[in-house]
């Protein structure tokens, strides 16, 4: 078998995927810049590393759910009110994902709440954090259905505990049952120093009672959990839909 061959079915083997590709023009660019063999060996290592990253990147873009890819340079600071640059520069490092910090995003409709928490979600993504985006309305569809079909405790596991980092978002659009707000606080309870979690809503917590059907107490043990350790940002100014 000649040595090209042996090489290939070697990185096949080692699931070297993207050496597989690259190591033959990295073998010609060693030659004619005569590179030690310790430069070639990174070269072709970093290859391979880079590839497995944006694998992985791609991966966990695709398993996050977002319904449209926003991003932190695309947000127009000087549109709104509130939003601190520096805060969501230093939010946008992860520092507090690794702390179990919690964001939460106020503000009327169309003032970029999902644009902010879909942006940092996909820089943690970047990151290569697990992350996962999904509204209110459809979390509490499938904690309803998982519990009617006898699923309840692995979809908490699997949805719920599994990303470093939740994007719930649009709470307060709709207004919850009395067994949905105690989803929503199985939800906020379990990810309570476990996990960061991101949520936007368009009602100041005063008004939060109404979203967990009037149930104060409920609502007092969700604020609870979500406020201690959390950033909150309040965000004011006009709809950007109504801008464009």
């Amino acid at each position: 078998m000649a040595i090209n061959e042996q090489i290939e079915t070697l990185c096949k083997e080692l699931k070297l995927n993207s050496l597989c590709k690259t190591y033959h023009d990295l073998s010609n660019r060693a030659a004619k810049e005569s590179w030690k063999y310790s430069e070639y060996l990174y070269e072709a290592l970093k290859s391979e590393s880079e590839s497995k990253a944006e694998r992985s990147k791609a991966t966990l873009t695709k398993m996050a759910g977002f319904p449209t890819i926003k991003t932190l340079d695309q947000f127009d600071y000087d549109f709104t009110v509130g939003v601190n640059r520096r805060q969501i520069d230093e939010l946008s490092t992860m520092e507090f994902v690794k702390r179990k910090e919690n964001i939460i995003l106020l503000g009327q409709s169309g003032v970029g709440k999902t644009h902010l928490a879909i942006a940092l979600a996909y820089q943690a993504v970047q990151k290569r954090v697990k992350a996962r985006f999904i509204t209110a309305s459809d979390l509490i569809l499938q904690m309803s259905q998982a519990k009617k079909e006898k699923r309840y405790d692995a979809f908490l596991r699997q949805a719920v505990m599994s990303p470093a980092l939740l994007v719930i978002d649009e709470i307060g659009y709709f207004p919850m049952s009395k067994e949905d707000a105690h989803h929503f606080f199985q939800v906020i309870s379990r990810r309570y120093e476990r996990g960061s979690t991101i949520v936007t809503s368009n009602l100041v917590f005063s008004q939060w009672s109404s979203i967990f059907a009037n149930d104060k107490v409920v609502t007092t043990a969700i604020l609870d959990r979500l406020l201690h350790h959390s950033h909150v940002i309040n965000i004011l100014g006009d709809s950007y839909r109504l801008k464009e």
